[in-house]
């Protein structure tokens, strides 16, 4: 039976020895058809896990927000034909917070076999380092652009880390993290805890949490540094 393998990658410059089993080395250097969120990263990330990769032996499926479900069903053609296949996000493991997941809900419909290979979650190493609740969270991603909207978003989460225990995890586009941290700082209650976590698995890496009363007046910058914020009680 065809397998289809979803291979995390690196969360940006690292030594791979760190994030990545050598079990994951073996696999991705068998599998010759892949299906990735961005072309270029997928082939740097594969020639980093085994430079003797002939990148032009491969064959490449992109997918993205634009792929259609026509395109979609076509990719694991291949998986039809007795090839395993491989699934590579752009950072952190496939099908979470990814195009991915579709692709994974069509192999499990046509009964395909599916293993998730073991890598850095940028999600689950935020929510293990914050200290907040493991046993009850959500993971909310993007919260809304206009500034009403994600200041109602955000009271909404707050309201929950007090009624239900509940930690809630969100992320930001890298450039806006700091109006988004201002966002929390100025509208959340002075004894909410906000675990910021950002380079996780790099050599600036940063997780510190403290009440909102605590952070402010000392924030880090974390513009363009991919950033988990986690809000608890």
């Amino acid at each position: 039976m065809s397998t289809l393998y979803l291979i995390p990658c690196s969360l940006g410059e690292t030594n791979f020895d760190r994030i990545l089993p050598q079990y994951n080395t073996e696999i991705v250097s068998s599998i010759k058809y892949f299906i990735v969120e961005d072309l270029r990263s997928a082939r740097r990330f594969l020639k980093k896990v085994n430079p003797a990769i002939v990148i032009d032996d491969l064959t490449f499926f992109v997918l993205n927000q634009h792929t259609t479900a026509t395109e979609l069903s076509s990719y694991i053609k291949p998986m039809t034909q007795g090839h395993d296949m491989g699934v590579i996000s752009e950072a952190g493991c496939p099908a979470i917070a990814d195009p991915g997941a579709d692709v994974v809900a069509m192999a499990q419909s046509q009964q395909f076999k599916v293993v998730p290979l073991i890598g850095p979650s940028s999600i689950l190493l935020a929510l293990m380092a914050s200290g907040f609740n493991g046993q009850s969270f959500a993971f909310v991603g993007y919260l809304p652009v206009q500034p009403t909207d994600r200041v109602k978003a955000l009271k909404k989460l707050e309201n929950r880390i007090y009624s239900e225990s509940q930690s809630q995890l969100f992320i930001e586009t890298p450039y806006r993290n700091m109006k988004m941290l201002d966002d929390i700082l100025n509208n959340c209650q002075p004894n909410t805890k906000l675990c910021i976590a950002a380079d996780i698995t790099l050599e600036t890496e940063f997780i510190v949490t403290k009440t909102v009363k605590a952070w402010k007046g000392n924030v880090p910058d974390l513009s363009k540094r991919p950033t988990i914020f986690i809000l608890y009680k």
